[in-house]
């Protein structure tokens, strides 16, 4: 250790009282957090490329400072899905510091990690007062049947109105409307539940029959259409 020499000249001082870093929920406990393992919870993060083309949500498990189970979701931009898949692969056994400086291949995950970092060394996890924590596997039921991302995708000109595309209960087929022309309900078929009856040797029309359903007022619209070509 090098000292300059006006820190040499200086006579030493006793230490005022110390009482460590402000303690964080962690899991059931309060932990006065001082080195990477000691940093456990599950928790989410979103992240942003620079262009904003896209977007990232990241879920982590982390035990004791090292990241046990990650779920990576992208949105917007083809080319994040395969990033996502790379980063899935590098996250895995690394601690939390570990993953703050490696390239995640994608802007909208390295953001994600950088704010789901933010959130987990400040105690803000979704496992903050759970004792014990979330089991490795907590990740899937963010997903729920089917697992698959729970995704919202709606379309609007001004000259032709609103186009529901996707709900977080499937793919939409059908919009129902009502005679001023204002969508009431619609259907839509769970790809999730359709591509288990497939798995399981369900003929393809019969399992298509089965995982529709409807929301709202579609059974009462005065008109249903293709939300994608008409």
């Amino acid at each position: 250790m090098i000292y300059t020499t006006e820190v040499e000249h200086m006579c030493p001082l006793a230490k005022a009282a110390y009482h460590g870093p402000a303690p964080i929920p962690e899991e059931g406990k309060w932990v006065q957090a001082k080195e990477v393992k000691d940093i456990s919870g599950f928790t989410h993060g979103v992240g942003w490329c620079a262009p904003q083309q896209g977007a990232c949500k990241l879920s982590l498990n982390i035990k004791e400072g090292i990241i046990q189970e990650a779920l990576v979701e992208t949105i917007g931009c083809s080319g994040m899905t395969h990033s996502a898949a790379m980063a899935a692969e590098i996250l895995i056994g690394k601690t939390i510091i570990e993953a703050m400086n490696t390239d995640l291949v994608c802007d909208a995950i390295n953001t994600a990690m950088r704010e789901l970092f933010l959130q987990i060394i400040y105690g803000r996890s979704q496992s903050a007062f759970s004792e014990g924590g979330l089991p490795i596997g907590a990740g899937l039921e963010d997903l729920g049947k089917g697992l698959r991302s729970q995704v919202g995708t709606m379309y609007a000109t001004l000259k032709k109105g609103p186009r529901y595309l996707e709900m977080a209960e499937g793919y939409v087929t059908r919009v129902g409307v009502d005679k001023e022309g204002a969508i009431i309900g619609y259907e839509f078929v769970s790809l999730g539940k359709f591509m288990d009856a497939i798995k399981k040797g369900t003929d393809a029309n019969e399992a298509l029959a089965k995982a529709k359903g409807t929301y709202g007022r579609f059974a009462e619209a005065a008109k249903q259409l293709d939300p994608r070509h008409e």
